[in-house]
């Protein structure tokens, strides 16, 4: 750890530029980064006092192929961007964590006497709350056999909660790094840190989300992932430079509401398991899709048809996933954007989460992908996709972000054209990073 006044030095050098550089990709945003860093130090110092201190930084993440597939065990194609938390943090006696999040009240947390995990036992009153999470990241640590001890925090944050880009594990992952990092000497592996952040969302938060946000904010890159045993799950690099290519990836927030849509959310995973349930299997990745396909009579009669039109976009999105991944190792743009662009399909159709069957009047993410289709040129027919460009539905679905791989030429007036429907700054324009959870200095 290094004192306050020598790191805002060391941010000013043409060494941390280059740094930044690398962590962000970005040139244009670099002297922002440096801003945002020298303030999250001063803010550090006027909650904390002047100590010296360690930045961590994770990033959020970007879904690419595998929409609702890693509840079900399937196949995921995603990568981490240059949008992240920091966090300012040093150690601190006595056990006690204190968070302090830009915008919020300040959290504190006491941590058991006895080095064990007994006390930190889920709590009901924590369920859905930031408190609740890490408890949960520095119970999972412990039960691990990873030492955790008390800190104290700023963090500061470009993954807005209900961006689509998962500010949820990406706090995770901070609260993971900064616990390695602090106690551990870095040693707890990226993997271990993401799937510990799927107990703390699952169990202590209450949401039962798979494990691909937190594997994507954690490791970092773009990456296929193969969630068969997701206990030891399969995670491979995949090489693909997005500008070199010509293509900028935009994430639009489409500003609709979320209040009420927590059953829309819910059911998606709850239906898919229903037919897995059938064979008497847990997840879907259970079940052989030829024993699926023929049974589909008998599961439209018992559970109805769209749990089973659901499970139809599971076998084919996780297999769309892996060529996905195929298709950029071997360079074959046009056939990568052809998938990505038949996921956004099915997710339309069979997966049925553009938006809620109980609210057909707002339909922000449909408008948001008919307008992309006209900006784009996708709406003349016909085309090649390198040339257009494709859309698609991103994260969760019903009233929340699209991905957009937008050609470099069209980048401003499909950004243009975003911001005008949803307003000002709705369409982000961002990169793939090759870092996960890391400490930065």
């Amino acid at each position: 750890m290094t004192k306050i006044d020598t790191l805002k030095d060391m941010i000013q050098t043409s060494t941390f530029r280059e740094k930044l550089l690398d962590i962000y990709v970005d040139p244009g945003r670099i002297d922002r980064e440096i801003s945002r860093y020298t303030n999250a130090l001063e803010q550090f110092r006027k909650q904390f006092g002047d100590v010296p201190v360690s930045i961590f930084s994770a990033p959020g993440r970007t879904e690419i192929g595998g929409n609702h597939t890693d509840h079900q065990h399937g196949n995921v194609l995603a990568a981490s961007i240059n949008d992240d938390a920091i966090a300012v943090a040093t150690p601190r006696e006595g056990g006690v964590i204190r968070v302090l999040s830009e915008g919020y009240p300040m959290i504190e947390l006491t941590l058991p006497s006895s080095g064990t995990g007994e006390e930190l036992h889920p709590l009901p009153e924590e369920e859905g709350t930031t408190k609740g999470l890490i408890r949960g990241m520095a119970a999972g640590l412990l039960d691990r056999g990873y030492r955790i001890g008390g800190f104290d925090a700023y963090i500061t944050s470009e993954v807005l909660g209900g961006s689509g880009l998962s500010s949820s594990a990406a706090f995770e992952t901070l609260i993971g790094t900064i616990l390695s990092g602090l106690y551990n000497e870095l040693s707890v592996d990226a993997v271990t840190i993401a799937m510990i952040g799927q107990y703390a969302e699952n169990i202590y938060f209450g949401k039962p989300c798979g494990l691909m946000d937190q594997m994507a904010c954690s490791v970092g890159s773009l990456c296929f992932m193969d969630f068969r045993d997701p206990e030891n799950p399969s995670i491979t690099k995949v090489e693909f430079d997005l500008a070199a290519a010509g293509f900028c990836l935009c994430i639009t927030d489409t500003k609709g509401s979320h209040a009420d849509l927590t059953p829309d959310y819910a059911a998606v995973p709850a239906e898919m398991k229903s037919v897995a349930a059938y064979f008497g299997k847990s997840c879907l990745a259970e079940v052989p899709e030829e024993q699926f396909t023929a049974a589909i009579p008998k599961l439209r009669t018992e559970l109805g048809d769209r749990p089973v039109l659901r499970a139809i976009h599971f076998y084919e999105e996780s297999k769309r996933a892996a060529a996905e991944a195929f298709a950029l190792h071997a360079k074959d743009i046009e056939e990568f954007l052809r998938l990505v662009r038949a996921s956004g399909d099915s997710s339309f159709k069979y997966l049925q989460n553009v938006y809620t069957s109980r609210d057909v009047q707002h339909q922000n993410v449909s408008l948001a992908l008919a307008v992309s289709d006209s900006v784009l040129g996708l709406a003349k027919g016909p085309a090649s996709l390198t040339e257009t460009g494709v859309a698609r539905v991103h994260g969760g679905g019903f009233a929340g972000t699209i991905q957009a791989f937008v050609p470099a030429s069209k980048k401003d007036s499909y950004r243009n054209a975003m911001n005008a429907l949803f307003g000002e700054g709705s369409c982000m324009v961002l990169q793939i990073r090759k870092y996960g959870g890391i400490q930065v200095l």
